[in-house]
């Protein structure tokens, strides 16, 4: 049987790489997450120290799988480093969690979100509205299973003015008058109605790792990537230090325009910043570029998720039939079905916000398990950076899931019994298929 992607042509570049990483980690909560984290937070600088901490966290992370992604330079990401570090059972049940549970809840997650803005922009009546998180997310099942390519080149473009957008956001700020230093002063002190110090850089914390979450995504399309040795570190480590740029700047240009004081909900800040900005028609505005952000990571979710069902299907971890590429498209067609269905499965039970905080905290402790892979292999690491950036990376990923782990322990341990569900599906599928070998860490 053969490895993971050998048989799929490499038609992505470094610039669709990039807009993996930007995409994943930059969609509705750029608009959002800064707002609240100011909000609790109360002092500016507080705010950039947590993005700075986070920063660093996303670095050593990006390290450790651009060294991942050089020795298994193949599609599927986390399951093909687990599976090499841990063997099939591991490595099966973060496929069962991503691609089963995981990844439909998140796209569904988008959808909805997307939906509020749409609803915004077009005058649609409510019961329109109720189709448009469905047709977003067959609109980008169709645009995946009808070509690599013409995917890739969509999700490029839309993260490119993505970044123009967000980044002509505050250009705007500043040359309009309407950013003044003096909100951002003082830039230690706390404002009143401010959080409990503690608890709110805990929240913090955890805020901006989702926020940056999603750069590791890149390393589900490695297989099709052009020169992975070389592109695949160049997209993790330039897209983290990118998105870096972009949430400082958005942060500051934020607080800039409406200081903390003015701060009211997630919901109305679209509004309040849009109408600051732009007057009247702000609201529509903003919520046109709130749009282009969580299209852009849904092109990249969707893009990157299907490669881990069939990475498992290659391996003889899942159906074979997923494993198959469309003759025509040279898709993995029955993936991308499989994983649009269950998105939309998620949708119609109304249960992709249960989803997304039961599986949560199983999601950081598996991204940490893939780091530490890198001390399982069988030719040490050479590198300036090891072993500091994997230990510091898993000692983040800890610290956020025991934050998790405190504040909602119910969800996190539901999570954890869904994950193990797995188990008996994991019997059940090898008792019917023979695994394939663990591919050569130098392939």
């Amino acid at each position: 049987m053969s490895s993971p992607s050998s048989d799929q042509r490499r038609q992505f570049g470094l610039a669709a790489a990039i807009a993996i990483v930007v995409g994943e980690s930059i969609a509705l909560g750029i608009f959002l997450t800064p707002a609240t984290m100011a909000k609790s937070l109360g002092s500016p600088l507080l705010l950039a120290l947590v993005w700075m901490g986070m920063t660093l966290m996303a670095m050593c992370g990006a390290l450790c799988y651009s060294e991942l992604a050089i020795r298994f330079p193949e599609s599927g990401g986390e399951y093909v480093y687990l599976r090499a570090g841990y063997g099939d059972r591991i490595a099966f049940l973060y496929g069962w969690m991503s691609s089963m549970v995981m990844y439909p809840g998140v796209a569904a997650a988008l959808a909805v979100g997307a939906s509020a803005y749409v609803a915004r922009v077009l005058p649609l009546d409510e019961r329109a509205i109720v189709f448009v998180p469905a047709a977003i997310l067959c609109t980008f099942g169709v645009i995946n299973f009808v070509g690599t390519r013409l995917s890739g080149s969509l999700m490029t473009i839309i993260n490119i003015f993505k970044l123009v957008i967000l980044f002509a956001l505050v250009a705007w700020a500043v040359v309009s008058g309407h950013a003044h230093l003096h909100n951002l002063m003082p830039l230690m002190e706390r404002r009143p109605g401010s959080d409990a110090l503690m608890p709110a850089v805990a929240g913090a914390i955890v805020s901006a790792f989702f926020s940056f979450g999603g750069w590791w995504e890149a390393s589900k399309i490695a297989g099709e990537v052009r020169d992975p040795r070389r592109t695949l570190p160049l997209a993790f480590l330039g897209g983290v230090a990118l998105v870096t740029l972009i949430y400082l700047l958005i942060s500051a240009a934020f607080l800039a325009v409406l200081p903390i004081e003015q701060l009211t909900s997630n919901t109305a800040f679209v509004a309040q910043f849009g109408e600051a900005l732009f007057g009247a028609a702000g609201s529509k505005i903003l919520s046109l570029c709130v749009l282009v952000c969580v299209f852009g990571g849904l092109a990249a979710l969707t893009m990157a998720s299907p490669r881990v069902t069939r990475a498992m299907a290659q391996t003889g971890a899942f159906f074979p039939a997923f494993a198959r590429l469309h003759p025509r498209f040279g898709t993995p067609a029955n993936a991308i079905l499989l994983q649009t269905c269950l998105s939309l499965g998620v949708l119609f039970l109304g249960a992709f916000d249960r989803v997304l905080a039961y599986i949560i905290f199983s999601a950081v402790l598996f991204l940490a398990l893939a780091a530490s892979t890198l001390f399982r292999m069988s030719f040490p690491v050479r590198g300036w950076w090891f072993p500091w950036a994997p230990v510091i990376f898993i000692a983040f990923c800890t610290i956020v899931g025991l934050l998790i782990l405190m504040h909602n322990p119910v969800p996190a341990l539901i999570g954890v019994g869904i994950v193990l569900c797995g188990l008996p599906i994991h019997q059940l599928l090898t008792a019917r298929q023979v695994a394939a070998p663990i591919p050569n860490e130098g392939n």
